[in-house]
């Protein structure tokens, strides 16, 4: 894929997207989390969102509805396990939330459809989602809305004018790590793109940035795309497969997150050399870069689970406070570290299979001092009093 497809049009219209967004909303925002929207994907929305005057239809304790689309990798059990180990007892005990109800729909919309109503209709205050197709659950969230419950999408984002989104600009973060690759092999080669599962939210934007950022560079030739479906056992497959039926060289592989574990021991077990492959925070290929620290020279953090889930359970409890969200998406700015940091709490004896994460914690990830700015009453949601 060459230079000469540059969506230049595309680009345009994502920066005239921003540009022209109303005086309400990412107006409001410190110019430094506003760039945070730069190059955001033309279907996310980033208008004022509807809960800036919002309250809810009852008093804490709240109880809040999990509406996951898949429970197929690792990355949504530690997510899960965020919510219901760590965040559901600390907030329980602060009064403000009696009950995580969780469903699972394995990919399927109608049934995550359904159960979505079916939660509204058990009588709960809100709803998170996840890294769902952005408009296939429109009309739930809509009646989710019209009963007074309110649908928070974490990693990734809904379209309907009544949810709200929360995660990083997965545009921005596709364009930014492929970008890095890319320039950590000397701005030209073949490439092979990892992508999650088609139709995703978060999936499509990451590869609309990255195939933006290899249209930028003369020499950078996208040779492939897999769907890894977040999941390193499948990652594993098809790379595995596509490396046998493709033997020409592969200088460098662009990946979403979840799976770089996988794909490493692809790339292993295929007997060619490791080529640089990005690094996003499964704890098993940040081992192998500890071993072969020339392997690559940086990391990112677009999608720490644990840290996504309470980046959107903090914004939900918050809107639950009435602290009025400013804009419809919450997104926050690409993380990008150093190697050497990216690895420093692994042991000397980490395992290149582990399935773990290396996530930053939420006082990097989401502190209460960048919250604050995305709220037009802001308070730390655990210091909250009602009517404050």
């Amino acid at each position: 894929m060459r230079r000469s497809l540059i969506a230049t049009a595309s680009i345009a219209v994502l920066a005239a997207s921003v540009a022209g967004a109303s005086a309400q909303g990412l107006d409001e925002l410190p110019a430094s989390i506003a760039a945070a929207y730069e190059g955001v994907d033309d279907g996310q929305p980033i208008g004022p969102s509807a809960y800036r005057e919002w309250t809810p239809r009852s008093e804490p304790p709240w109880t809040i509805g999990y509406a996951s689309s898949y429970a197929g990798n690792t990355w949504r059990a530690e997510a899960l396990s965020r919510l219901v180990d760590e965040l559901l007892p600390v907030y329980r005990d602060a009064g403000l939330v009696d009950e995580v109800i969780v469903t699972q729909s394995d990919l399927d919309d109608s049934r995550q459809i359904q159960q979505i109503r079916q939660l509204v209709d058990q009588g709960v205050d809100a709803i998170v989602v996840c890294c769902s197709n952005p408009v296939a659950l429109n009309r739930a969230v809509d009646y989710a809305y019209s009963h007074g419950v309110v649908v928070f999408s974490f990693s990734g984002y809904l379209t309907s004018d009544n949810a709200l989104n929360a995660s990083s600009n997965y545009a921005q973060g596709g364009y930014e790590i492929a970008r890095a690759l890319i320039e950590e092999v000397g701005g030209e080669g073949n490439f092979l793109l990892v992508s999650g599962i088609a139709g995703a939210a978060s999936s499509e934007s990451f590869d609309v940035g990255a195939r933006r950022a290899i249209e930028a560079f003369e020499g950078a030739d996208l040779v492939g795309q897999v769907w890894g479906n977040w999941t390193d056992q499948v990652a594993q497959t098809e790379v595995q497969t596509f490396l046998a039926t493709n033997p020409a060289r592969i200088d460098g592989i662009i990946a979403q997150g979840s799976q770089e574990t996988g794909i490493l021991r692809a790339v292993l077990q295929s007997g060619r050399d490791v080529m640089p492959i990005s690094l996003a925070g499964s704890a098993g290929a940040a081992c192998y870069l500890r071993q072969n620290p020339d392997w690559i020279s940086h990391a990112f953090q677009i999608w720490p689970p644990g840290d996504e889930m309470e980046l959107g359970f903090n914004a939900i409890i918050r809107t639950l406070q009435g602290q009025g969200p400013k804009v419809q998406s919450i997104l926050r700015p690409v993380y990008r570290v150093e190697a050497a940091d990216y690895v420093a709490s692994l042991p000397d004896d980490c395992s290149i299979d582990s399935t773990e994460y290396i996530q930053p914690g939420i006082d990097i990830w989401f502190p209460d001092s960048l919250a604050a700015h995305y709220f037009l009453n802001p308070v730390n949601p655990l210091e909250w009093t009602p009517g404050q």
